[in-house]
């Protein structure tokens, strides 16, 4: 038996408009080009590269924070590049990302608890006492 991606990522681009001006030739950075690749399920999936590569600007696609300029992105069987609002909020619940800084991504002065709990809160997904049950059955699982 097959087993099928969580994510898989076909052809993605994310390019930028630069320059032009009135009288300037109209120019695109290609921060992430033709970019394919697949997440099992219980799969640790690791990108690296070097300082400037696009691997941020890849993440930020990938939650649509930026739109991709062609490709398809897939998200257990369901192409996230043509969600609708209602949709897209409900990816948002299964797929976040944290940023690379720190101290801009986690506070300092939140618990481990508190950091995590704040994404159910913002989703209004858990309450009371079965919020700290699930706060501990995502750490349980990293």
């Amino acid at each position: 038996m097959e087993e099928t991606p969580i994510l898989k990522v076909e052809g993605l681009k994310t390019y930028f408009p630069v320059g032009g001006g009135l009288f300037g030739k109209k120019q695109v950075v290609k921060a992430v080009n033709d970019v394919s690749f697949e997440v099992m399920e219980h799969e640790t999936f690791g990108l690296v590269g070097e300082s400037g590569c696009g691997k941020s600007t890849l993440g930020r696609t990938l939650v649509k924070i930026y739109e991709p300029t062609e490709g398809k992105i897939e998200f257990m069987g369901k192409d996230i590049t043509k969600l609708s609002g209602s949709e897209m909020q409900d990816f948002r619940r299964n797929v976040q990302m944290i940023f690379q800084d720190p101290y801009a991504s986690l506070n300092p002065r939140m618990t481990v608890s508190d950091i995590i709990g704040e994404g159910l809160d913002i989703h209004k997904i858990y309450k009371g006492e079965a919020r700290q049950k699930r706060i501990f059955e995502l750490l349980d699982l990293v």
